[in-house]
């Protein structure tokens, strides 16, 4: 068995053994057995995807440790799961459920707050362009414009001439992304953009 923060499977570390789940009320489903080697696998490649995207790694093991288990866990499951800080997993679970990625499940009788994984790839996708990508392509929008400014009192000519065609590589780049961002999410949704007799044009733009 594997802590989250021993994983074995992608370094060369020592096993770690997790301590024993807390008890639950009948009511409760059992949150299950400590973490195999496929589940300590499967968590760090979600750890990694987190890295990737600039998230941290509470972040990748949260979702990772919920996408693996079987039932709802709560918070204390979390806890003792992944070996990591109460103060870790509260802030880890309050950055999922901002992008989506986790939701509450109700369970009869229980007083805890469960969580359950979002599985659907188009609404894990839509909620991470909405929290990371839009709030910087907003942002952007006015830097770019400060940036203009700052160039027109640039006093050499010929460095002025370079950072207006930087800016405009720039501006271009910013359009060129936000036009992507809508056909990356119908894609996701499995909407298709061009007709069977279309194809020469996709394969032109490709």
């Amino acid at each position: 068995m594997h802590s989250v923060q021993h994983l074995t499977f992608f370094a060369n570390t020592h096993h770690c053994g997790i301590s024993t789940m807390s008890s639950t009320t009948p009511s409760e489903p059992d949150p299950g057995p400590e973490l195999s080697d496929w589940e300590a696998a499967t968590i760090e490649v979600f750890v990694r995807a987190a890295n990737l995207i600039g998230l941290p790694r509470s972040v990748g093991e949260i979702y990772g440790v919920l996408y693996c288990a079987e039932r709802p866990l709560a918070f204390d499951d979390l806890v003792e799961r992944l070996g990591i800080s109460r103060g870790s997993v509260s802030q880890g679970l309050k950055v999922l459920r901002q992008l989506g990625a986790v939701r509450l499940h109700y369970i009869p009788g229980s007083r805890r707050d469960h969580y359950v994984p979002e599985l659907s790839m188009k609404r894990l996708a839509s909620g991470f362009m909405r929290d990371q990508i839009d709030p910087h392509l907003e942002s952007g929008v006015a830097r770019l414009a400060q940036v203009e400014e700052l160039i027109a009192g640039e006093p050499d000519p010929e460095r002025r001439k370079l950072a207006l065609q930087r800016l405009s590589t720039l501006r271009n780049w910013q359009s060129r992304t936000r036009q992507l961002v809508p056909i990356i999410m119908a894609v996701l949704s499995g909407v298709r953009f061009f007709s069977d007799s279309e194809t020469d044009l996709r394969e032109e733009v490709v």
